[in-house]
C-alpha cells in the first residue's frame, strides 16, 4: 500500500532505523543506517510528483560479515573526489569495505612521512598525483561515517619497483652473468637493512589507517632477478634452501609478518602465502584470487580445511569486461559452493569486488563499476536461495536508475531507459 509523506513525520522511524538498521565499521564507527538507505529505496514519485512511501516490513541482515570493493589507484592514479563517491556508492549497495590498494609497481602515490622519497621518486608526479596525510584522514573519516572500514595494502616483496628511487638499497639488483645489470628485482630480503626499513614504514601505516587488519599482499613475485644475483644465490646455499626460491620468499613474508603481528595488527594475504607454506598466525585471512576455471573453489576448501579465514575474488574481477550482461556470472556466483564441513564454510568472511587499474582512471571508473558491482553486494548481502537472474535484474536495473537520479554515471545493463537519463551536467 502506498501513502503520501512529508519527511519531518518520520523523524522518529529514521532513528529506529537508524538504531536497528546500521552496519557499524569496527573501532567506534559512527552507525550508517543500512537501514536508512534501504529506507530511501523504498520511496517513489508518482506522475503528479507527489512523493510517496511503500508500506512494508523488511526483516533483513548480511550474509557475510566483509563485503568489500578494491580499488587499484597505482596504475592509475585516482583523483580524491573520485574515490569519495565511490564510497558514497559503495554504501549505497551495503559494501562496508574499501580495499585501498594505494601502491605498487609502477607508482608509489602514497605520502610517507616516514619516507618522504618514496612518493617524491616513486609517483607519476610528486605534487599533483599523491596522497597527502590530509587526504588519507579524508578518505578514513568519510568511509567511517558510512559503516566503511578502510584496509590498505602494501604489497610486498614483489610489486615494488616504484619503491625504488625512494628508498636506495630496498630492491634486489639483478645480474646479467657476473654483472649488475641495471635492473632491480623484488625486495632484498637478505639484508638486516630491509627489515629496518619495512619495520618503520608498517609503523607509520599501523598509525595512520586505524582498522585492525593491513593487507600484506605476497602474491607474484618473480624470482628472476633473485636467481641471477650472486650474495642471494650465496644466501640460499648457507640457509639450506637450495634451488627453491619459494623458501625465499617465505623466510621474507614471515619476518614481515611477525613485524606487523609485533604492531598489534592482523594481518590478509593474497592466496600464494598459504600456498607457500608460510607459517601463518590462526586468525590469518587468506584472500583467494586465482581463478583458473573454477578451481578457486579448491583453494578455498584447501585454506578452510587448514582452518583459516578467507576471502574469495577469484571470480569477480570486474575490470574485465565482455560484450553483454556480464554481471550474471558474478551474481550467479555461491561463495560456499566448494567441499568441506560446515565449520569450514563457517571461515569465509565474505568477498570483494576488484577493480584493477591498467585500465581504468577516472574517465570511466564508475560506470564500469556500476551497477555491475551491485550484482557483488547482492550476492554477499542476500541470503544463498536469493539467486533468480531475472529478478536480480528487474532490481539492479531499478537501481541503476535511483544512481542516475543521484548523479552517478552509472552503465545500462541492457536495452531500456530510465525516467531520469545522465545528462552530463
Amino acid at each position: 500500500m502506498s501513502r503520501s509523506a512529508s519527511l519531518f513525520p518520520l523523524t522518529s522511524l529514521l532513528i529506529e532505523l537508524c538504531s536497528f538498521g546500521g552496519v557499524c565499521a569496527e573501532k567506534g564507527a559512527v552507525c550508517f543506517p543500512a537501514g536508512l538507505e534501504t529506507f530511501s529505496q523504498l520511496i517513489g514519485r508518482d506522475e503528479n510528483g507527489t512523493y510517496y512511501i511503500n508500506e512494508t516490513e523488511i526483516v533483513d541482515f548480511p550474509r557475510f560479515p566483509h563485503r568489500g570493493l578494491l580499488l587499484d589507484t597505482s596504475r592509475h592514479y585516482l583523483p580524491l573526489r573520485a574515490i569519495l563517491e565511490t564510497l558514497d556508492v559503495m554504501a549505497y549497495n551495503k559494501f562496508n569495505v574499501f580495499h585501498w590498494h594505494i601502491v605498487d609497481d609502477p607508482s608509489f602515490p602514497y605520502e610517507s612521512s616516514t619516507f618522504p622519497e618514496l612518493s617524491k621518486q616513486g609517483a607519476f608526479n610528486a605534487m599533483t598525483h599523491v596522497y597527502t596525510a590530509s587526504d588519507v584522514r579524508t578518505v578514513i573519516e568519510h568511509a567511517r561515517l558510512r559503516g566503511i572500514r578502510v584496509i590498505p595494502e602494501f604489497d610486498t616483496p614483489g610489486h615494488t619497483l616504484s619503491w625504488g628511487p625512494g628508498a636506495p638499497g630496498l630492491l634486489t639488483p639483478c645480474y646479467l652473468g657476473a654483472t649488475p645489470s641495471g635492473v632491480y628485482g623484488p625486495i632484498n630480503p637478505i639484508v638486516n637493512s630491509t627489515y629496518q626499513f619495512v619495520t618503520s614504514l608498517f609503523q607509520e601505516v599501523s598509525s595512520v589507517f586505524p582498522d585492525f587488519f593491513l593487507h600484506l599482499g605476497g602474491d607474484e613475485v618473480d624470482f628472476t632477478c633473485w636467481k641471477s644475483n650472486p650474495e642471494i644465490r650465496a644466501f640460499m646455499r648457507e640457509m639450506g634452501f637450495g634451488e627453491d626460491y619459494k623458501k625465499l620468499e617465505s623466510f621474507y613474508i614471515q619476518r614481515l609478518l611477525n613485524i606487523v603481528s609485533s604492531l598489534g595488527k592482523g594481518y590478509i594475504v593474497w592466496q600464494e602465502v598459504f600456498d607457500n607454506d608460510v607459517k601463518l598466525r590462526p586468525d590469518t585471512i587468506i584472500h583467494v584470487w586465482k581463478e583458473n576455471g573454477m578451481l578457486y573453489l579448491n583453494e578455498m576448501a584447501n585454506v578452510t580445511r587448514a582452518g583459516y579465514q578467507a576471502l574469495l575474488s577469484a571470480p569477480w574481477y570486474l575490470n574485465r569486461i565482455s560484450y553483454g550482461q556480464d554481471w550474471i556470472e558474478a551474481y550467479k556466483v555461491e561463495p560456499l559452493n566448494f567441499p568441506g564441513s560446515p565449520e569450514q564454510k563457517a571461515l569465509v568472511m565474505g568477498g570483494e569486488a576488484c577493480m584493477w587499474g591498467e585500465y581504468v582512471d577516472v574517465t570511466n571508473l564508475t560506470p564500469r563499476l556500476w551497477p555491475r558491482a551491485g550484482a557483488v553486494a547482492e550476492r554477499l548481502w542476500s541470503n544463498e536461495t536469493v539467486g533468480n537472474v531475472e529478478d536480480a535484474y528487474a532490481r539492479l536495473a531499478e537501481f541503476r536508475c535511483t544512481l542516475l537520479r543521484r548523479g552517478v554515471q552509472a552503465q545500462p545493463l541492457f536495452i531500456g531507459y530510465c525516467d531520469q537519463e545522465f545528462s552530463g551536467a
